[in-house]
């Protein structure tokens, strides 16, 4: 046992010095130039941060208005397929395998994902000097003791730079309570709802909240719920607000708002105002190419914007993305109360019960394999009166990372089998 405990130890200090060793760091990106049109989304509140884990195309867009990357493990996969990472993996396996022989392939790879993650976001905030956001792998996301590790170990190889992204699963929420009190950085991702990100301001204090907004556009109108039009940007002005009324109010809560998953440079424009935009290249380069005067930029904090619904549509089950009711307010003061720390999934789970709250709904193994068969765009009928929306956009995010991350995986035990 004692033996077995050693090499564990050994293991995680040798994965700790690959994670930390870059053999090839990219040189230091000259001082970039300004963008008035970024310029002026700073005056009015938000923070511009760029999509990519791609160090050439962040390169050719980086401007000195753009303060952070994000990644994540769809991000990584393209890197990793293209091969650029072959010598790096094969490499640490064999100084993981010559540490622990004993490893299991499963925690071998987990291992190793970690290590090309922290390279792609070292290469990143050593490049442009800014901070960057790292993704775990989505296979811990439903376990607690899991995320919470990796995020130390992630807060470890760059204190300064990292941002642990971390899933918003029932266990996600508790995990983020545990993490922030280690004073880790956390983006609380895959938010699709002003109600999911209030329970999650109040009872873990991560430092950033999402609404992927392009999905919901997409899901109202794939699904001929309306048109499409407005409901992330509604959905994200709400979040908003929710956000910025418990930071205000609660000196203890430090959580912004990011507007994700942006589609095209109108939607720049129309939030904003917003904490956080996490941009798109091909987003970014538009609004480049258009070359907004920063006179017609202004906060859209306050904005209103209508969202038409079909007149079939169930209302109340799209309009919850935006609506924060009395009585999710009690089920989330409730929580708060008992502290997200010392909460698992499962306690979550039961008060969302309790509550009606319909927060959280049980997706069997064949429901998982059915939203992960369909994509990031779920089919809402199939769910209809047995999930709410944003939990079964959550879910299908979800899913698609794990598709994303089962082709990762793939790649690199076939490198390591061959080894």
């Amino acid at each position: 046992m004692a033996v077995a405990a050693s090499n564990s130890n050994r293991r995680d200090e040798v994965v700790a010095e690959l994670a930390h060793t870059l053999a090839d760091a990219p040189a230091r990106m000259p001082a970039p130039r300004s963008d008035p049109a970024l310029a002026k989304l700073r005056q009015v509140g938000t923070e511009p941060w760029l999509d990519t884990g791609n160090l050439d195309e962040a390169r050719s867009l980086w401007r000195a208005e753009l303060t952070a990357l994000t990644t994540n493990n769809s991000l990584a996969n393209q890197v990793v397929q293209s091969g650029l990472m072959d010598a790096t993996i094969r490499e640490a396996a064999r100084r993981i395998r010559a540490e622990a022989p004993e490893v299991p392939a499963d925690d071998l790879v987990l291992d190793l994902v970690f290590v090309v993650n922290c390279h792609i976001a070292l290469r990143l905030a050593g490049a442009f000097g800014a901070r960057v956001s790292v993704e775990l792998h989505p296979g811990v996301a439903r376990d607690v003791e899991q995320t919470v590790r990796y995020a130390r170990r992630y807060h470890a190889v760059s204190p300064d730079r990292f941002i642990v992204k971390i899933p918003l699963t029932p266990e996600g929420y508790c995990a983020v309570a545990r993490v922030r009190a280690e004073g880790i950085p956390v983006n609380f991702t895959l938010g699709f709802s002003a109600r999911q990100n209030y329970l999650a301001a109040l009872l873990a204090g991560p430092d950033y909240v999402n609404v992927f907004l392009g999905r919901l556009n997409a899901v109202v109108a794939d699904n001929k719920l309306g048109d499409g039009k407005f409901v992330g940007e509604k959905v994200a002005l709400a979040s908003q607000a929710a956000v910025r009324e418990l930071r205000e109010a609660r000196p203890g809560v430090p959580t912004r708002q990011i507007a994700a998953s942006m589609r095209n440079a109108d939607q720049m424009l129309a939030l904003a105002g917003v904490d956080v935009f996490t941009i798109p290249p091909k987003v970014l380069a538009e609004f480049y190419a258009r070359g907004p005067s920063p006179d017609a930029i202004r906060s859209r904090r306050e904005e209103q914007y209508e969202v038409k619904l079909g007149n079939d549509t169930d209302k109340g089950g799209v309009e919850v993305l935006w609506t924060i009711d009395d009585a999710f307010r009690a089920f989330a003061d409730e929580l708060a109360t008992r502290g997200g720390a010392n909460l698992s999934g499962a306690d979550l789970r039961r008060a969302d019960r309790d509550h009606g709250t319909k927060l959280f709904a049980d997706f069997d193994e064949a429901g998982r394999a059915a939203i992960r068969e369909k994509g990031k765009i779920p089919d809402v009928a199939r769910w209809r009166g047995r999930a709410a929306l944003d939990d079964l956009m959550t879910e299908a995010a979800l899913q698609s990372f794990h598709t994303d991350q089962a082709a990762f995986d793939a790649y690199v035990r076939k490198l390591i089998e061959a080894a």
